[in-house]
């Protein structure tokens, strides 16, 4: 018996991992992720093939993360919207056909979007080729098309200055706070003395 008062031993040896006369195999080997991962690699290399010169990845709008907390990021999304098509008067069947990605469901909510992603369209079907048949292929883009390129800031060095010195930084957030705080009680009493 166990000494102390210890939690009593129930370990459960009831997985089998090999086969035997009483049942199959009950634990999942993945034995076979190298192979798995050759054959992706061959499928991807033939889809290449097969549709080339054509890019393999599809053109995507640029579109804003979800949440307030993401919001500030930007990624690529799903598709364009029909009335970013529509501002560079492209059909969407066509559009389909010359590696744009369209998302049915996405709206436009604001101004900018719009801009940012039909400026996007628009250069590149600058840069688009439509080969006829019987014309020499270029070679084919490998990668995501058009990235988005994040601008990096700059730093900004300043000479410390005695006022900035001086400054009370915490204490002049805490009064701005207690003034913030009290301010609608200060109206309220103002109102009620004006009705007095």
């Amino acid at each position: 018996m166990v000494k102390h008062n210890n939690i009593i031993p129930n370990i459960h040896c009831k997985k089998k991992y090999c086969e035997s006369s009483r049942g199959p195999l009950k634990v999942k080997l993945g034995l076979n992720q190298a192979t798995r991962k050759k054959a992706r690699r061959v499928k991807r290399a033939a889809k290449a093939a097969k549709i080339a010169p054509a890019p393999m990845e599809r053109l995507r709008p640029v579109v804003h993360c979800p949440t307030q907390k993401y919001s500030a990021k930007i990624r690529l999304g799903k598709g364009f919207t029909l009335e970013e098509l529509k501002a560079v008067k492209v059909n969407p069947s066509y559009a389909q056909t010359i590696g744009i990605a369209i998302d049915w469901r996405r709206r436009n909510k604001s101004e900018e979007s719009l801009t940012v992603n039909v400026a996007r369209l628009e250069e590149y079907l600058k840069k688009l080729v439509v080969l006829k048949k019987g014309d020499a292929a270029p070679p084919q883009l490998k990668g995501i098309v058009q990235p988005i390129v994040k601008p990096t800031p700059a730093i900004e060095m300043q000479e410390v200055t005695a006022e900035m010195k001086a400054f009370e930084a915490v204490s002049t957030i805490r009064t701005a706070a207690k003034e913030n705080k009290v301010a609608g009680l200060r109206i309220a009493v103002i109102n009620r003395k004006k009705n007095e």
